[in-house]
């Protein structure tokens, strides 16, 4: 008999159902004696005991699902060693509600934050196997995090009506793209759609270049330009300034996001007529694409795989395209960022788009 306990933290994504549909059909289809206990939203039920029985029919039909069937919720890791408003060590309470199921395996499923607690529970002695979901695309150790691709879809799609409004009115659109501190997601997305001008957090932008790009498209006959802008892009003056004199700016910045600062410079410096467009959580939202379905299935299997085997303390992560097993110990706390100079970066700017540098 096998006991597994399974969670989904952080925020949510396509595919998840995906993967764990995986897990579930690799370890049933090898083995009758298997019960699964869904723990709900996040780490959150494994602290409170909150969790469901499910069997293999709860897994059926949910692979172009979106979103999680057991649920999400954020818990900062900087916060599981300190009590909860009633004194509860969560740690502990994980620990033991591990051990009152006699669990085999804890299959968690999440992105950084996410890793660093499971990491955190290995090192407390569980059993755990993880899979990268964030459509982020910034966990250490794997080319590839399920959610990705389908997030690059839906701000393509984003970026594509953009390009007709905006060609039809002669205006500079700004589409803002998720993505805190990892430009992956604008990265692909903008040169997907076609973007003239690319901000992510790891290039930090001249506002000054960013107009004169714009400048020198309407030099040469372009009546529009569409920016791709990072939610974290980070001006050059900005990227400076420290964490705590960074902070310190932010309460006092009268814009929503940077995309209103960026265009309100722009609307200064130039006499174009400049909009904002916002995709936000349609992001994160619908069926997975194709790409994700078999990527989920794939890290899924394998981790059904890894749990037959007796083998834990693994992120199933993927590289070149094979799917691989990396210690749990060197992916959490560590965050895989665009390199400035990578070679996507310095192939899109061949292709005439700016970083704002």
């Amino acid at each position: 008999m096998k006991r597994i306990g399974m969670l989904t933290s952080g925020g949510d994504c396509q595919a998840l159902n995906a993967a764990m549909r995986g897990v579930v059909k690799s370890l049933t289809n090898a083995e009758q004696n298997v019960e699964i206990y869904g723990f709900l939203d996040g780490y959150k039920g494994l602290i409170y005991g909150n969790f469901r029985m499910l069997t293999r029919r709860d897994f059926s039909g949910i692979l172009t699902k979106g979103g999680t069937i057991l649920g999400s919720s954020r818990t900062p890791f900087k916060l599981m060693r300190e009590p909860d408003e009633n004194g509860l060590d969560k740690v502990e309470a994980m620990k033991q509600n591990y051990y009152k199921l006699k669990l085999d395996c804890l299959v968690i499923l999440g992105g950084n934050g996410t890793h660093k607690t499971a990491n955190l529970l290995r090192e407390e002695g569980l059993n755990v196997i993880t899979l990268p979901k964030t459509i982020d695309n910034d966990l250490w150790g794997t080319d590839m995090t399920f959610g990705f691709q389908s997030a690059v879809n839906i701000a393509t799609e984003a970026i594509d009506c953009i390009h007709t409004t905006a060609a039809s009115h002669g205006r500079v659109f700004i589409v803002e793209v998720m993505g805190h501190k990892v430009g992956f997601l604008t990265l692909n997305a903008g040169i997907a759609g076609g973007a003239d001008i690319i901000l992510i957090p790891e290039i930090p932008y001249d506002i000054d270049k960013v107009v004169d790009a714009i400048e020198e498209r309407h030099s040469k006959g372009s009546k529009f330009t569409i920016l791709a802008v990072a939610e974290g892009a980070i001006s050059k003056e900005d990227a400076k300034l420290s964490k705590k004199e960074l902070k310190e700016k932010m309460k006092n910045n009268p814009y929503p996001s940077v995309s209103y600062e960026v265009a309100d410079q722009i609307k200064k410096r130039t006499s174009y007529d400049v909009r904002v467009t916002v995709p936000g959580h349609t992001q994160r939202g619908g069926s997975p694409c194709p790409y994700d379905r078999v990527f989920a299935s794939r890290l899924g299997s394998e981790a059904g795989k890894l749990i037959l085997e007796g083998k834990y303390g693994f992120m199933v992560g993927i590289k070149n395209r094979e799917i691989i097993r990396v210690p749990l110990e060197e992916v959490a706390g560590k965050l895989k960022t665009v390199a400035p100079d990578a070679s996507i970066v310095q192939e899109a700017k061949m292709l005439g788009i700016s970083f704002g540098d």
